[in-house]
């Protein structure tokens, strides 16, 4: 996770510690449903990450330490995006996915460099491939709704309760539905995806 958090509510009376403590809590219990194993935290000041050579140092990093086959992250080029950290996530992600690949980028690290087989693109502009997540939908649903804190500002869960929660799990469930039609699939995931990595 590449920001602490500490922005992330619409109660102006929550401590930003507290906050960001909730955050991790939250991200770390998401991971877990997902099956992931453990979260790096960078802890850049949430709505002031900026893509420089120091980030994109310690994403690179993680690349050639994890070795993924296939790296996820934001579309930097969806028109539109008003989130400055979800922008700049996206550049940081493809510029690090460049560094990692090639030698003579960060060479202090002393690591041997990795390409990516492919780069996956969510809430992409211009998507080009769908993921088939038939199974998973639940899980997806689980994952999101750990990410208490984001109730009411991101999934538009506030006072409504049971009836909120299960609204939201059925537009999940919609749009899964939705992009798996496009691809003849009963559920699926949008992306650009990019394999010239």
């Amino acid at each position: 996770m590449l920001t602490d958090g500490a922005k992330g509510s619409w109660d102006p009376s929550i401590d930003p510690a507290a906050l960001i403590e909730l955050r991790q809590r939250e991200q770390r219990s998401a991971a877990t449903l997902l099956g992931g194993g453990d979260v790096e935290f960078l802890g850049y000041p949430d709505g002031e990450l900026h893509n420089d050579t120091t980030v994109q140092w310690r994403v690179a990093k993680a690349i050639r330490t994890v070795r993924p086959d296939v790296v996820l992250g934001h579309d930097p080029w969806r028109r539109y995006r008003l989130h400055p950290d979800h922008r700049h996530a996206g550049f940081i992600t493809t510029d690090a996915i460049v560094a990692a690949r090639d030698p003579h980028f960060f060479p202090d690290q002393f690591l041997t460099p990795h390409r990516p087989r492919a780069v996956l693109l969510w809430e992409a502009d211009e998507p080009n491939h769908v993921e088939d997540v038939a199974g998973f939908a639940e899980i997806k649903i689980a994952a999101l709704m750990a990410h208490v804190s984001q109730h009411e500002s991101t999934m538009g869960i506030d006072q409504g309760g049971e009836a909120a929660s299960e609204a939201f799990a059925k537009g999940v469930r919609q749009q899964l539905a939705e992009h798996g039609a496009v691809a003849r699939r009963g559920q699926g995931e949008s992306f650009h995806l990019i394999t010239d990595t």
